[in-house]
């Protein structure tokens, strides 16, 4: 996980060095709760944005229909460090730290263009999963060759 630290130029071209995918969007009136901050339950959908994604990109998707194995998320968590609220854009960061037999390990960051700095950090595992056969399966050569390759060939760009 990235420390608590402020963005400057500098630490986003290293935030995007470092992260192969980052999604901006706006956070909206509707996230927040009354409490005037953006609801925790929400930084979980936040993260789901930048891991669908990061698959889409990868082409986990077509990859699925080819072999019935998907991603399934195991668990999730997340450090909270500062609230968003509305008005805000977010950058919201994902990549893969780790690949198991089965599974896979997943950062992510969400940075607040507003406050300049990261508010939340987290990691999902995603477990390597065949639908149809209602059963756990294997990373394939083919799944970490797709992650590699765009771990690889996307870092920097968004």
């Amino acid at each position: 996980m990235l420390p608590f630290y402020t963005i400057s130029t500098r630490t986003m071209d290293d935030l995007s060095a470092a992260y192969p995918v980052i999604v901006e969007q706006a956070v909206v009136w509707g996230d927040m709760d009354s409490y005037q901050h953006v609801n925790n339950v929400v930084y979980f959908r936040y993260f789901e944005n930048a891991r669908l994604e990061y698959f889409r990109r990868m082409g986990w998707f077509e990859y699925e229909k080819e072999t019935g194995i998907g991603p399934i998320l195991r668990d999730t968590q997340a450090r909270f460090r500062r609230p968003l609220t509305y008005p805000d854009n977010i950058r919201i960061a994902a990549r893969v730290s780790q690949i198991g037999d089965d599974r896979l390990t997943m950062e992510h960051v969400i940075v607040s263009l507003e406050q300049k700095v990261v508010v939340t950090e987290g990691q999902s595992t995603i477990v390597a999963f065949h639908y149809a056969e209602n059963r756990k399966a294997q990373v394939t050569d083919e799944l970490r060759r797709r992650i590699s390759a765009l771990e690889a060939a996307t870092a920097g760009l968004s």
